[in-house]
Protein backbone atom coordinates (compact mmCIF):
# COMPACT_ATOMS: atom_id res chain seq x y z
CA UNK A 1 0.00 0.00 0.00
CA UNK A 2 0.99 3.24 -0.34
CA UNK A 3 1.58 5.38 3.29
CA UNK A 4 1.81 9.32 3.41
CA UNK A 5 3.42 9.97 6.20
CA UNK A 6 2.88 13.58 7.80
CA UNK A 7 5.51 14.85 10.08
CA UNK A 8 6.24 18.31 11.98
CA UNK A 9 10.09 18.99 12.89
CA UNK A 10 11.46 15.55 12.32
CA UNK A 11 11.55 13.51 9.91
CA UNK A 12 13.49 13.46 7.40
CA UNK A 13 15.37 15.84 8.95
CA UNK A 14 18.91 15.68 10.93
CA UNK A 15 17.54 16.80 13.78
CA UNK A 16 13.97 16.61 15.25
CA UNK A 17 11.26 14.90 16.52
CA UNK A 18 10.86 11.23 16.41
CA UNK A 19 13.20 11.00 13.75
CA UNK A 20 14.69 7.75 14.94
CA UNK A 21 11.07 6.33 15.42
CA UNK A 22 9.72 7.09 12.06
CA UNK A 23 13.31 6.03 9.80
CA UNK A 24 12.69 2.63 12.14
CA UNK A 25 9.51 2.18 11.00
CA UNK A 26 9.80 3.65 7.18
CA UNK A 27 12.77 0.65 6.78
CA UNK A 28 10.57 -2.23 8.99
CA UNK A 29 7.82 -1.96 6.31
CA UNK A 30 9.66 -2.15 2.97
CA UNK A 31 6.77 -3.87 1.50
CA UNK A 32 5.12 -0.73 1.43
CA UNK A 33 5.88 2.32 -0.37
CA UNK A 34 5.94 5.84 1.61
CA UNK A 35 5.52 9.80 0.58
CA UNK A 36 7.33 11.78 3.15
CA UNK A 37 5.09 15.33 3.78
CA UNK A 38 7.03 17.22 6.17
CA UNK A 39 7.08 20.52 8.04
CA UNK A 40 10.26 22.09 9.66
CA UNK A 41 10.33 24.05 12.22
CA UNK A 42 13.18 26.25 11.57
CA UNK A 43 15.90 27.87 9.32
CA UNK A 44 18.42 25.86 10.93
CA UNK A 45 16.68 22.27 10.83
CA UNK A 46 16.57 22.76 6.77
CA UNK A 47 19.88 23.91 6.74
CA UNK A 48 21.24 20.66 8.66
CA UNK A 49 19.66 17.97 5.55
CA UNK A 50 18.04 15.09 5.75
CA UNK A 51 19.27 11.81 7.05
CA UNK A 52 19.84 9.17 4.17
CA UNK A 53 16.31 7.83 3.19
CA UNK A 54 15.45 4.36 2.16
CA UNK A 55 14.34 3.36 -1.56
CA UNK A 56 10.56 2.60 -0.12
CA UNK A 57 10.59 6.52 -0.05
CA UNK A 58 9.02 7.17 -3.14
CA UNK A 59 8.95 11.21 -2.69
CA UNK A 60 9.42 13.86 0.13
CA UNK A 61 7.34 17.59 0.23
CA UNK A 62 8.71 19.89 2.59
CA UNK A 63 7.34 23.11 3.81
CA UNK A 64 8.28 25.61 6.55
CA UNK A 65 6.14 26.61 9.75
CA UNK A 66 8.80 29.37 10.41
CA UNK A 67 9.31 31.83 7.34
CA UNK A 68 6.96 35.33 6.84
CA UNK A 69 5.48 35.86 3.48
CA UNK A 70 5.24 39.40 3.32
CA UNK A 71 4.06 39.96 0.16
CA UNK A 72 0.69 38.25 1.04
CA UNK A 73 -0.22 40.38 4.05
CA UNK A 74 -2.19 43.28 2.18
CA UNK A 75 -5.48 40.81 1.99
CA UNK A 76 -7.44 41.87 -1.40
CA UNK A 77 -5.41 41.49 -4.19
CA UNK A 78 -6.07 38.28 -6.01
CA UNK A 79 -9.19 37.93 -3.73
CA UNK A 80 -12.56 38.88 -5.33
CA UNK A 81 -15.53 40.08 -3.03
CA UNK A 82 -16.81 36.92 -2.99
CA UNK A 83 -13.68 35.13 -1.52
CA UNK A 84 -13.63 38.05 0.97
CA UNK A 85 -17.08 37.31 1.93
CA UNK A 86 -16.18 33.52 2.54
CA UNK A 87 -12.86 34.15 4.34
CA UNK A 88 -15.32 36.72 6.63
CA UNK A 89 -17.92 33.79 7.40
CA UNK A 90 -15.32 31.01 7.93
CA UNK A 91 -12.74 32.69 9.46
CA UNK A 92 -15.16 34.71 12.12
CA UNK A 93 -16.96 31.39 12.44
CA UNK A 94 -13.76 29.71 13.29
CA UNK A 95 -12.78 32.70 15.64
CA UNK A 96 -16.13 32.74 17.37
CA UNK A 97 -15.22 28.48 18.33
CA UNK A 98 -12.11 29.43 19.66
CA UNK A 99 -13.57 32.13 21.91
CA UNK A 100 -16.39 30.79 23.43
CA UNK A 101 -16.22 29.67 26.57
CA UNK A 102 -17.74 26.01 26.09
CA UNK A 103 -19.99 27.01 29.63
CA UNK A 104 -22.71 24.83 28.12
CA UNK A 105 -20.55 22.10 27.28
CA UNK A 106 -18.91 21.94 30.67
CA UNK A 107 -22.09 22.11 32.52
CA UNK A 108 -22.99 18.59 30.92
CA UNK A 109 -24.45 19.48 28.03
CA UNK A 110 -22.99 16.85 25.30
CA UNK A 111 -24.69 18.41 22.57
CA UNK A 112 -23.20 22.12 23.13
CA UNK A 113 -19.52 20.45 22.69
CA UNK A 114 -20.63 18.60 19.49
CA UNK A 115 -22.21 21.70 18.03
CA UNK A 116 -19.03 23.46 18.83
CA UNK A 117 -17.00 20.82 17.58
CA UNK A 118 -19.41 20.47 14.20
CA UNK A 119 -18.94 24.49 13.95
CA UNK A 120 -15.13 24.02 14.61
CA UNK A 121 -14.93 21.53 11.52
CA UNK A 122 -16.96 23.19 9.33
CA UNK A 123 -14.99 26.20 9.62
CA UNK A 124 -11.95 24.52 9.13
CA UNK A 125 -13.00 23.06 5.85
CA UNK A 126 -14.50 25.81 4.76
CA UNK A 127 -10.85 28.25 4.94
CA UNK A 128 -9.33 24.61 3.33
CA UNK A 129 -11.81 24.90 0.04
CA UNK A 130 -11.21 28.62 0.07
CA UNK A 131 -7.62 28.23 0.33
CA UNK A 132 -7.59 25.41 -2.62
CA UNK A 133 -9.72 27.92 -4.85
CA UNK A 134 -7.51 31.23 -4.12
CA UNK A 135 -3.94 29.45 -4.13
CA UNK A 136 -3.49 30.15 -0.26
CA UNK A 137 -4.64 32.07 2.45
CA UNK A 138 -1.06 33.44 4.42
CA UNK A 139 -2.19 36.91 3.53
CA UNK A 140 -5.82 36.65 4.78
CA UNK A 141 -4.68 35.09 7.81
CA UNK A 142 -2.77 38.02 8.69
CA UNK A 143 -4.58 40.63 7.86
CA UNK A 144 -6.93 43.38 9.04
CA UNK A 145 -10.23 41.50 8.62
CA UNK A 146 -8.49 38.35 10.66
CA UNK A 147 -8.01 40.90 13.53
CA UNK A 148 -10.79 42.03 13.31
CA UNK A 149 -12.70 39.05 13.43
CA UNK A 150 -11.00 37.68 16.35
CA UNK A 151 -11.42 40.99 17.91
CA UNK A 152 -14.97 40.50 17.33
CA UNK A 153 -15.28 37.39 18.58
CA UNK A 154 -13.44 38.28 21.98
CA UNK A 155 -16.14 41.41 22.85
CA UNK A 156 -18.90 38.85 22.04
CA UNK A 157 -21.41 37.32 25.01
CA UNK A 158 -19.70 33.83 26.04
CA UNK A 159 -16.81 34.90 25.01
CA UNK A 160 -13.39 33.71 27.23
CA UNK A 161 -13.47 35.94 30.25
CA UNK A 162 -9.33 35.46 29.77
CA UNK A 163 -9.60 37.15 26.19
CA UNK A 164 -12.12 39.57 26.84
CA UNK A 165 -8.88 41.95 27.58
CA UNK A 166 -7.37 41.36 24.51
CA UNK A 167 -5.51 44.41 22.97
CA UNK A 168 -4.71 44.92 19.81
CA UNK A 169 -1.00 43.90 20.15
CA UNK A 170 -2.51 40.61 21.60
CA UNK A 171 -4.63 40.09 18.99
CA UNK A 172 -1.71 40.85 15.92
CA UNK A 173 0.53 38.32 17.80
CA UNK A 174 -2.59 35.94 17.92
CA UNK A 175 -3.19 36.19 14.30
CA UNK A 176 0.51 35.83 13.58
CA UNK A 177 0.48 32.31 15.26
CA UNK A 178 -2.33 30.89 14.08
CA UNK A 179 -1.51 31.51 10.63
CA UNK A 180 1.95 29.29 11.33
CA UNK A 181 -0.26 26.49 12.60
CA UNK A 182 -2.87 26.87 9.89
CA UNK A 183 -0.40 27.00 6.94
CA UNK A 184 -0.64 23.20 5.96
CA UNK A 185 -3.97 24.71 4.65
CA UNK A 186 -2.30 26.66 1.90
CA UNK A 187 -0.06 23.76 0.41
CA UNK A 188 -0.85 22.16 -2.47
CA UNK A 189 -0.63 18.84 -1.66
CA UNK A 190 -3.86 17.60 -1.83
CA UNK A 191 -4.35 17.03 -5.12
CA UNK A 192 -4.51 13.25 -7.36
CA UNK A 193 -0.40 13.25 -7.94
CA UNK A 194 -0.28 14.28 -3.79
CA UNK A 195 -2.22 12.96 -0.68
CA UNK A 196 -4.99 12.13 -2.85
CA UNK A 197 -2.92 9.56 -4.57
CA UNK A 198 -2.39 7.50 -1.19
CA UNK A 199 -4.07 4.68 0.68
CA UNK A 200 -3.36 6.15 4.17
CA UNK A 201 -2.22 9.13 5.60
CA UNK A 202 -0.43 8.51 8.83
CA UNK A 203 0.49 11.51 11.37
CA UNK A 204 3.26 11.44 13.75
CA UNK A 205 2.16 13.64 16.14
CA UNK A 206 -1.17 16.13 16.66
CA UNK A 207 -1.43 19.68 16.11
CA UNK A 208 -0.15 21.28 12.22
CA UNK A 209 1.41 17.76 11.74
CA UNK A 210 -2.20 16.11 10.93
CA UNK A 211 -3.84 18.59 9.40
CA UNK A 212 -2.91 17.76 5.53
CA UNK A 213 -4.25 14.57 7.13
CA UNK A 214 -8.07 16.22 7.97
CA UNK A 215 -7.79 17.45 4.26
CA UNK A 216 -6.57 14.08 2.62
CA UNK A 217 -9.84 12.84 4.49
CA UNK A 218 -11.92 15.29 3.35
CA UNK A 219 -11.50 15.94 -0.20
CA UNK A 220 -10.10 12.44 -1.20
CA UNK A 221 -11.47 10.28 1.88
CA UNK A 222 -8.13 9.11 3.30
CA UNK A 223 -8.42 7.19 6.20
CA UNK A 224 -6.41 9.05 9.03
CA UNK A 225 -3.96 7.17 11.47
CA UNK A 226 -2.56 9.43 14.49
CA UNK A 227 0.62 8.34 16.44
CA UNK A 228 1.41 10.98 19.70
CA UNK A 229 4.75 9.52 22.10
CA UNK A 230 5.13 12.80 22.95
CA UNK A 231 1.02 14.79 23.46
CA UNK A 232 1.98 17.74 20.73
CA UNK A 233 -1.28 19.61 22.83
CA UNK A 234 0.58 19.48 26.08
CA UNK A 235 3.54 20.62 24.30
CA UNK A 236 1.68 23.75 23.37
CA UNK A 237 0.55 24.71 26.71
CA UNK A 238 4.31 24.24 27.52
CA UNK A 239 5.85 26.67 24.80
CA UNK A 240 3.13 29.08 24.95
CA UNK A 241 3.65 29.88 28.46
CA UNK A 242 7.29 30.20 27.84
CA UNK A 243 6.58 32.70 24.85
CA UNK A 244 6.28 36.26 25.83
CA UNK A 245 2.63 36.29 25.47
CA UNK A 246 -0.13 37.86 27.26
CA UNK A 247 -2.99 35.99 29.80
CA UNK A 248 -5.30 36.81 26.53
CA UNK A 249 -3.51 35.61 24.00
CA UNK A 250 -2.33 32.74 25.76
CA UNK A 251 -6.12 32.03 26.21
CA UNK A 252 -6.75 32.21 22.45
CA UNK A 253 -3.92 29.85 21.29
CA UNK A 254 -4.85 27.19 24.31
CA UNK A 255 -8.41 27.47 23.03
CA UNK A 256 -7.31 26.57 19.64
CA UNK A 257 -4.82 23.93 20.24
CA UNK A 258 -7.63 22.31 22.07
CA UNK A 259 -9.97 22.47 19.50
CA UNK A 260 -7.66 21.40 16.85
CA UNK A 261 -6.46 18.24 18.49
CA UNK A 262 -10.22 17.33 19.68
CA UNK A 263 -11.00 17.41 15.85
CA UNK A 264 -7.73 15.37 14.79
CA UNK A 265 -9.24 12.66 17.10
CA UNK A 266 -12.64 12.71 15.99
CA UNK A 267 -11.86 12.41 12.07
CA UNK A 268 -8.98 9.86 12.83
CA UNK A 269 -9.84 6.14 12.51
CA UNK A 270 -7.73 4.62 14.76
CA UNK A 271 -5.23 6.58 17.50
CA UNK A 272 -2.21 5.39 18.70
CA UNK A 273 -0.55 6.75 22.28
CA UNK A 274 2.75 5.60 23.00
CA UNK A 275 1.88 4.56 27.14
CA UNK A 276 -1.16 4.67 29.06
CA UNK A 277 -0.64 9.01 30.12
CA UNK A 278 -0.31 10.18 27.09
CA UNK A 279 -3.98 7.67 26.18
CA UNK A 280 -5.07 9.53 29.24
CA UNK A 281 -4.44 13.00 27.94
CA UNK A 282 -6.27 11.90 24.61
CA UNK A 283 -9.12 10.90 26.34
CA UNK A 284 -9.36 13.62 28.31
CA UNK A 285 -9.51 15.61 25.10
CA UNK A 286 -12.36 14.06 23.58
CA UNK A 287 -10.69 11.05 21.62
CA UNK A 288 -13.31 8.12 21.76
CA UNK A 289 -12.18 4.95 23.88
CA UNK A 290 -12.74 2.70 21.07
CA UNK A 291 -10.60 4.23 18.58
CA UNK A 292 -7.35 4.32 21.12
CA UNK A 293 -4.55 1.45 20.51
CA UNK A 294 -1.63 1.76 22.84
CA UNK A 295 1.44 0.81 20.92
CA UNK A 296 4.75 1.58 22.73
CA UNK A 297 8.09 3.35 21.36
CA UNK A 298 10.54 1.05 19.90
CA UNK A 299 14.23 0.65 20.92
CA UNK A 300 17.11 -0.75 19.84
CA UNK A 301 18.02 -3.36 21.86
CA UNK A 302 20.68 -5.11 19.96
CA UNK A 303 23.04 -2.12 21.16
CA UNK A 304 22.63 -3.38 24.93
CA UNK A 305 22.94 -7.09 24.76
CA UNK A 306 26.31 -7.62 25.07
CA UNK A 307 25.85 -5.42 28.57
CA UNK A 308 22.78 -7.38 29.50
CA UNK A 309 24.22 -11.00 28.84
CA UNK A 310 27.35 -10.11 30.53
CA UNK A 311 27.93 -11.56 34.42
CA UNK A 312 29.50 -8.86 35.65
CA UNK A 313 26.63 -7.00 37.37
CA UNK A 314 28.45 -3.85 37.19
CA UNK A 315 30.35 -1.89 40.57
CA UNK A 316 27.91 -3.04 43.37
CA UNK A 317 28.52 1.00 44.98
CA UNK A 318 27.61 2.69 41.91
CA UNK A 319 24.62 4.43 41.53
CA UNK A 320 24.31 5.92 37.90
CA UNK A 321 21.82 8.58 36.70
CA UNK A 322 21.92 8.67 32.37
CA UNK A 323 19.97 11.82 30.83
CA UNK A 324 19.78 15.30 29.77
CA UNK A 325 20.49 17.95 32.31
CA UNK A 326 17.87 20.27 32.92
CA UNK A 327 15.65 21.26 35.49
CA UNK A 328 13.04 18.91 34.84
CA UNK A 329 15.21 15.67 36.00
CA UNK A 330 15.66 16.98 39.52
CA UNK A 331 18.92 16.70 39.83
CA UNK A 332 18.29 18.91 43.12
CA UNK A 333 16.77 15.96 45.01
CA UNK A 334 19.08 13.11 43.65
CA UNK A 335 22.26 15.22 45.30
CA UNK A 336 20.73 15.48 48.50
CA UNK A 337 18.88 12.15 48.35
CA UNK A 338 22.46 10.81 47.65
CA UNK A 339 23.89 12.66 50.84
CA UNK A 340 21.58 10.62 52.71
CA UNK A 341 23.06 7.41 51.01
CA UNK A 342 26.38 8.04 51.94
CA UNK A 343 25.54 8.26 55.75
CA UNK A 344 24.29 4.56 55.56
CA UNK A 345 26.94 3.63 52.67
CA UNK A 346 30.07 5.53 52.56
CA UNK A 347 31.59 3.61 49.70
CA UNK A 348 28.40 4.35 47.50
CA UNK A 349 29.79 6.77 44.25
CA UNK A 350 27.05 8.31 42.04
CA UNK A 351 27.73 8.72 38.39
CA UNK A 352 25.94 11.38 36.03
CA UNK A 353 26.33 10.62 33.23
CA UNK A 354 24.80 13.45 30.39
CA UNK A 355 24.91 16.88 28.89
CA UNK A 356 23.26 20.14 29.42
CA UNK A 357 19.88 20.70 27.54
CA UNK A 358 19.66 23.55 24.81
CA UNK A 359 19.59 27.08 26.49
CA UNK A 360 20.92 28.95 29.16
CA UNK A 361 18.71 28.00 31.66
CA UNK A 362 20.02 24.30 31.16
CA UNK A 363 23.15 25.14 31.68
CA UNK A 364 23.03 27.54 34.43
CA UNK A 365 21.11 24.70 36.17
CA UNK A 366 24.22 22.03 35.47
CA UNK A 367 26.51 24.87 37.34
CA UNK A 368 24.01 25.02 40.13
CA UNK A 369 23.97 21.37 40.23
CA UNK A 370 27.98 20.91 40.24
CA UNK A 371 28.65 23.95 42.58
CA UNK A 372 25.73 21.81 45.17
CA UNK A 373 27.81 18.40 44.58
CA UNK A 374 31.14 20.44 45.73
CA UNK A 375 29.38 21.52 48.58
CA UNK A 376 27.06 18.07 49.75
CA UNK A 377 30.87 16.19 48.90
CA UNK A 378 34.28 18.26 49.76
CA UNK A 379 36.60 16.16 48.05
CA UNK A 380 37.62 13.27 50.14
CA UNK A 381 41.46 12.00 50.64
CA UNK A 382 43.03 9.33 52.43
CA UNK A 383 45.64 11.16 54.09
CA UNK A 384 46.93 14.46 54.25
CA UNK A 385 49.20 14.15 51.28
CA UNK A 386 47.00 12.41 49.49
CA UNK A 387 44.62 13.86 46.38
CA UNK A 388 41.05 14.03 47.35
CA UNK A 389 38.26 12.43 45.41
CA UNK A 390 34.92 13.47 45.08
CA UNK A 391 32.09 10.85 45.18
CA UNK A 392 30.06 12.39 43.00
CA UNK A 393 31.26 13.01 38.93
CA UNK A 394 29.87 14.42 35.57
CA UNK A 395 30.19 12.98 32.64
CA UNK A 396 29.45 13.21 29.18
CA UNK A 397 28.69 10.29 26.63
CA UNK A 398 32.32 10.49 24.30
CA UNK A 399 34.58 11.39 27.04
CA UNK A 400 37.89 9.08 27.90
CA UNK A 401 35.73 7.60 31.30
CA UNK A 402 32.21 6.95 29.51
CA UNK A 403 33.27 5.99 25.63
CA UNK A 404 29.58 4.66 24.96
CA UNK A 405 26.42 4.66 25.98
CA UNK A 406 26.15 1.03 26.67
CA UNK A 407 29.61 1.69 28.72
CA UNK A 408 27.74 3.87 31.19
CA UNK A 409 25.18 1.51 32.27
CA UNK A 410 28.23 -1.19 32.65
CA UNK A 411 29.52 0.89 35.21
CA UNK A 412 26.44 1.21 38.00
CA UNK A 413 24.72 -1.89 39.28
CA UNK A 414 21.28 0.70 40.03
CA UNK A 415 20.09 3.45 38.13
CA UNK A 416 18.15 6.30 39.19
CA UNK A 417 15.36 8.06 37.68
CA UNK A 418 14.38 11.41 40.11
CA UNK A 419 12.38 13.58 37.23
CA UNK A 420 9.87 15.61 38.29
CA UNK A 421 8.24 15.62 34.86
CA UNK A 422 8.61 12.65 32.42
CA UNK A 423 6.78 11.01 29.45
CA UNK A 424 8.09 7.36 27.92
CA UNK A 425 11.42 7.34 30.48
CA UNK A 426 14.18 6.33 27.65
CA UNK A 427 16.83 6.03 30.02
CA UNK A 428 14.72 3.75 32.23
CA UNK A 429 14.16 1.43 29.21
CA UNK A 430 17.92 1.55 28.48
CA UNK A 431 18.74 0.09 31.61
CA UNK A 432 16.15 -2.36 31.71
CA UNK A 433 17.98 -3.75 28.35
CA UNK A 434 21.16 -3.70 30.50
CA UNK A 435 19.80 -5.26 32.97
CA UNK A 436 19.86 -3.27 35.63
CA UNK A 437 18.10 -2.48 39.24
CA UNK A 438 16.09 0.75 38.70
CA UNK A 439 14.76 3.38 41.17
CA UNK A 440 12.80 5.79 39.84
CA UNK A 441 10.27 8.60 40.69
CA UNK A 442 6.16 7.91 39.96
CA UNK A 443 5.76 10.58 36.87
CA UNK A 444 4.90 10.28 33.27
CA UNK A 445 5.01 6.52 32.32
CA UNK A 446 7.04 5.41 34.43
CA UNK A 447 4.92 2.75 36.48
CA UNK A 448 3.82 1.47 33.01
CA UNK A 449 7.77 1.29 31.92
CA UNK A 450 8.44 -0.25 35.02
CA UNK A 451 5.86 -2.99 36.06
CA UNK A 452 7.19 -4.20 39.49
CA UNK A 453 10.95 -4.79 38.17
CA UNK A 454 12.15 -2.11 39.94
CA UNK A 455 11.06 0.47 43.01
CA UNK A 456 9.04 3.50 42.27
CA UNK A 457 9.16 5.96 44.92
CA UNK A 458 6.96 9.59 45.23
CA UNK A 459 8.84 12.74 43.52
CA UNK A 460 10.86 15.38 45.49
CA UNK A 461 11.06 13.03 48.04
CA UNK A 462 14.73 12.74 48.58
CA UNK A 463 14.35 10.54 51.84
CA UNK A 464 12.24 8.11 49.86
CA UNK A 465 14.94 8.34 47.03
CA UNK A 466 17.50 7.56 49.27
CA UNK A 467 15.91 4.66 51.21
CA UNK A 468 15.51 2.84 48.16
CA UNK A 469 18.37 3.22 46.81
CA UNK A 470 20.04 2.05 50.04
CA UNK A 471 18.06 -1.17 50.42
CA UNK A 472 18.75 -2.14 46.86
CA UNK A 473 23.21 -1.52 47.58
CA UNK A 474 22.82 -3.61 50.16
CA UNK A 475 20.77 -6.70 48.69
CA UNK A 476 23.08 -8.19 45.39
CA UNK A 477 20.51 -10.65 45.21
CA UNK A 478 17.48 -8.65 45.25
CA UNK A 479 19.56 -6.27 42.29
CA UNK A 480 19.94 -9.58 39.97
CA UNK A 481 16.34 -10.66 40.49
CA UNK A 482 15.13 -7.11 39.54
CA UNK A 483 17.48 -7.11 36.73
CA UNK A 484 16.43 -10.09 35.21
CA UNK A 485 12.80 -9.32 35.15
CA UNK A 486 13.40 -6.38 33.55
CA UNK A 487 15.75 -7.16 30.85
CA UNK A 488 12.96 -9.97 30.35
CA UNK A 489 9.67 -7.20 30.21
CA UNK A 490 12.28 -4.99 27.81
CA UNK A 491 12.57 -7.63 25.20
CA UNK A 492 9.01 -7.92 25.37
CA UNK A 493 7.49 -5.01 25.40
CA UNK A 494 10.11 -2.11 23.61
CA UNK A 495 12.12 -3.22 20.90
CA UNK A 496 11.55 -1.83 17.65
CA UNK A 497 10.01 -5.06 16.22
CA UNK A 498 7.30 -4.91 18.30
CA UNK A 499 6.77 -1.64 17.27
CA UNK A 500 6.77 -2.52 13.79
CA UNK A 501 4.78 -5.45 13.91
CA UNK A 502 2.27 -3.44 15.82
CA UNK A 503 1.97 -0.57 13.09
CA UNK A 504 1.96 -3.49 10.29
CA UNK A 505 -1.18 -4.61 11.54
CA UNK A 506 -2.70 -1.68 11.81
CA UNK A 507 -2.21 -0.07 8.34
CA UNK A 508 -4.04 -3.42 7.15
CA UNK A 509 -6.94 -2.98 9.30
CA UNK A 510 -7.60 0.45 8.76
CA UNK A 511 -6.80 0.16 4.52
CA UNK A 512 -9.70 -3.24 4.69
CA UNK A 513 -12.26 -1.71 6.49
CA UNK A 514 -12.08 2.27 5.05
CA UNK A 515 -10.69 1.60 1.59
CA UNK A 516 -10.20 4.77 -0.70
CA UNK A 517 -13.32 4.91 -2.98
CA UNK A 518 -11.38 5.70 -6.23
CA UNK A 519 -11.64 4.29 -9.97
CA UNK A 520 -8.94 1.72 -11.02
CA UNK A 521 -7.13 2.43 -14.17
CA UNK A 522 -4.76 0.86 -16.41
CA UNK A 523 -0.98 2.10 -17.71
CA UNK A 524 -3.34 4.04 -20.44
CA UNK A 525 -5.49 5.82 -17.98
CA UNK A 526 -8.40 3.19 -19.19
CA UNK A 527 -10.59 1.76 -16.24
CA UNK A 528 -9.60 -1.76 -15.14
CA UNK A 529 -12.74 -3.80 -14.99
CA UNK A 530 -12.86 -5.37 -10.95
CA UNK A 531 -10.16 -3.54 -10.15
CA UNK A 532 -11.54 -3.19 -6.73
CA UNK A 533 -12.30 -6.27 -4.46
CA UNK A 534 -16.22 -6.72 -4.37
CA UNK A 535 -15.50 -6.75 -0.31
CA UNK A 536 -15.00 -3.21 -1.01
CA UNK A 537 -18.82 -2.26 -2.12
CA UNK A 538 -20.54 -4.37 0.58
CA UNK A 539 -22.19 -2.67 3.67
CA UNK A 540 -21.10 -3.91 6.79
CA UNK A 541 -18.69 -5.13 9.09
CA UNK A 542 -15.88 -5.51 5.93
CA UNK A 543 -15.72 -2.40 4.80
CA UNK A 544 -17.10 1.19 6.53
CA UNK A 545 -17.70 4.12 3.73
CA UNK A 546 -14.26 6.18 4.20
CA UNK A 547 -16.23 9.75 4.22
CA UNK A 548 -17.47 9.07 8.02
CA UNK A 549 -20.81 7.21 6.79
CA UNK A 550 -23.36 4.89 8.66
CA UNK A 551 -22.69 2.05 7.15
CA UNK A 552 -21.28 -0.55 9.44
CA UNK A 553 -21.90 1.85 12.57
CA UNK A 554 -22.05 0.61 15.68
CA UNK A 555 -23.44 2.01 18.89
CA UNK A 556 -22.76 5.48 19.72
CA UNK A 557 -21.41 6.20 16.34
CA UNK A 558 -18.43 3.97 16.37
CA UNK A 559 -17.98 1.70 13.70
CA UNK A 560 -19.04 -2.06 14.11
CA UNK A 561 -15.11 -3.41 13.29
CA UNK A 562 -14.24 -0.98 16.46
CA UNK A 563 -16.46 -2.59 19.03
CA UNK A 564 -14.23 -4.57 21.58
CA UNK A 565 -16.92 -7.36 22.20
CA UNK A 566 -16.22 -9.13 18.74
CA UNK A 567 -12.69 -7.94 17.95
CA UNK A 568 -11.10 -6.25 14.66
CA UNK A 569 -11.24 -8.23 11.58
CA UNK A 570 -8.30 -9.02 9.27
CA UNK A 571 -7.35 -8.82 5.75
CA UNK A 572 -7.09 -12.15 4.11
CA UNK A 573 -4.60 -13.85 2.99
CA UNK A 574 -5.98 -13.70 -0.99
CA UNK A 575 -6.06 -10.10 -0.77
CA UNK A 576 -2.99 -8.90 0.95
CA UNK A 577 -1.05 -9.52 -2.60
CA UNK A 578 -3.75 -7.39 -4.78
CA UNK A 579 -2.50 -4.07 -3.67
CA UNK A 580 -5.16 -3.21 -0.83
Amino acid sequence: MRIGLLTEGGYPYVSGDARLWCDRLVRGLGQHEFDIYALSRSERQEAQGWIELPPQVNRVRTAPLWTVDDDGIAFGAGYGRRARRRFAECFGELAAVVCDSGAGAAAGASDAGDALADRFGSALYGLAELARDQGGLVGALRSEAAVRALEGACRAPGALRAARTARVPDLLAVAGLLERALRPLSLDWYGDDGLGAVDLCHATSGGPAAIPGLLAKHFSGVPLLVTEYGIQLRAHYLATGDEALSAPARALLTSFHGRLAAEVYRQATIVTPGNTHARRWQERCGAERAKLRTVYPGMEASRFAEVGDREDPGDPDTLLWVGRIEPAKDLISLLHAFAEVRKEEPKARLRIVGAPAEGQEAAAYLAHCKALAAQLFPDEAQGAHAVGDNPVSFEEIGAPEVPDLEDAYAAGSVVVLSSVVEGFPISLVEAMFCGRATVSTDVGAVVEVIGGTGLVVPPRNPRALAEACVALLRDAGRRERLGAAARARALELFTVEQNIEAFRGIYLEIVSHCPVRREAVDDAGEPVPFGNPAEAYVPGRWAVAAGGGDAGSGPGGAPSWAQEADGPERLPERLKGAGV
